[in-house]
């Protein structure tokens, strides 16, 4: 409260303080303006016609001080005093009272400013905490985001390593064969002329396959197989060129209402064209099935057919399984085959929705 008449004041100070409310009282401008900075108060009652510096010098104090201009402040005016209201209003006030007092018409409205400023902290403090979640969550994704790069950088240098692996393995092949022609045709040159020549012919050709085998797969170390394509535009591509090849049109049932990482698109990509070149090369399959269901938590995906099948406890990295499983494992999913003699080849391959 700020009054230069101590009447008022003892009459203002005993009437709040039995309705509960913690008061202190000056007498002038300048006290005002000290005792608000060095401890601000909730609210200020504040007389406009005081000697030296007026009501309406010290609440424009008041509002220029960042550590008092939040605080409200109601004009004090006595009935026979000119209130200038619209010059109250313009330097910062937000209500007057008159004198005489009317005991509940004054508690009424500090008691609706001293409400709205507490409206005013708890509004504060939930932005504060809003502001500082919203910075929590922006470093979440800022860290998530870096994680799915580092994930996805592995993923391919792990692509590229499983694919220079297989360059190794079927040029490795491809040369023993190559050799094995080559020394035929050597032996059989003099005594059969035309025989070995049709051994270098055969050797031409591997040499063709090999070195076709190795460009494809160089190819596929540089490149992004998806291209920039969505995963089911990839697919279809992929099941058309199977169509195309073997005749065979493909059971598909693709439902990804749920997006997955780049890195996972792909995996899934690298397993179903590594399983239909397996169906096309060696299954003499008349039917294939492939379904890929997403969920908020997992992607799975199913490629079967119902060709000649294989012993499974027999050696078939040459049927690119191995390469399958190190692709989901590097994910953190799981690759399961099934297949026996005659009675096709199932792969089930599933993904989990990595999330921080």
């Amino acid at each position: 409260m700020v009054d230069d008449k101590p009447d008022n004041l003892r009459l203002l100070s005993g009437l709040l303080s039995d309705r509960g409310c913690d008061v202190r009282a000056v007498m002038s401008g300048s006290a005002a303006l000290m005792g608000a900075q060095a401890q601000p108060p909730d609210l200020i009652l504040l007389d406009i016609n005081m000697p030296g510096m007026d009501g309406y010098d010290v609440c424009q104090h008041l509002k220029a001080n960042p550590l008092t201009q939040d605080i409200p402040v109601i004009f004090i005016s006595a009935l026979n005093e000119v209130l200038d209201k619209v010059k109250a209003f313009e330097v910062g006030g937000i209500d007057y009272i008159t004198k005489p007092f009317q005991e509940e018409e004054v508690f009424a409205r500090i008691q609706t400013q001293l409400s709205l400023r507490q409206m005013q902290r708890i509004l504060k403090a939930q932005n504060h905490h809003l502001q500082q979640t919203q910075a929590e969550l922006q470093r979440l994704l800022i860290q998530e985001q870096e994680l799915n790069g580092r994930i996805e950088e592995m993923a391919a240098l792990e692509e590229r390593n499983r694919i220079a692996r297989d360059i190794h393995d079927s040029l490795g092949h491809s040369l023993v064969a190559l050799n094995i022609q080559m020394e035929t045709a050597l032996n059989l040159w003099k005594d059969a002329p035309q025989k070995a020549y049709e051994f270098l012919a055969e050797a031409k050709q591997l040499g063709s396959q090999a070195l076709n085998t190795v460009r494809k797969s160089v190819a596929d170390m540089r490149a992004d197989p998806l291209q920039g394509q969505l995963l089911e535009v990839a697919i279809a591509s992929l099941t058309q060129e199977f169509h195309h090849t073997t005749g065979i049109a493909p059971e598909c049932q693709i439902n990804l209402s749920v997006p997955f990482s780049n890195s996972v698109n792909t995996a899934v990509y690298r397993i179903i064209q590594e399983g239909l070149t397996n169906i096309c090369k060696y299954a003499e399959a008349t039917t294939v099935g492939l379904q890929i269901q997403t969920t908020p938590t997992e992607l799975l995906l199913i490629l079967q057919d119902n060709g000649r099948g294989f012993c499974l406890n027999g050696n078939h990295t040459g049927f690119g399984l191995q390469g399958m499983r190190e692709r989901a494992l590097a994910l953190a999913g799981q690759l399961e085959v099934t297949s026996e003699l005659g009675n096709g080849c199932k792969i089930t391959a599933k993904f989990p929705k990595i999330t921080l």
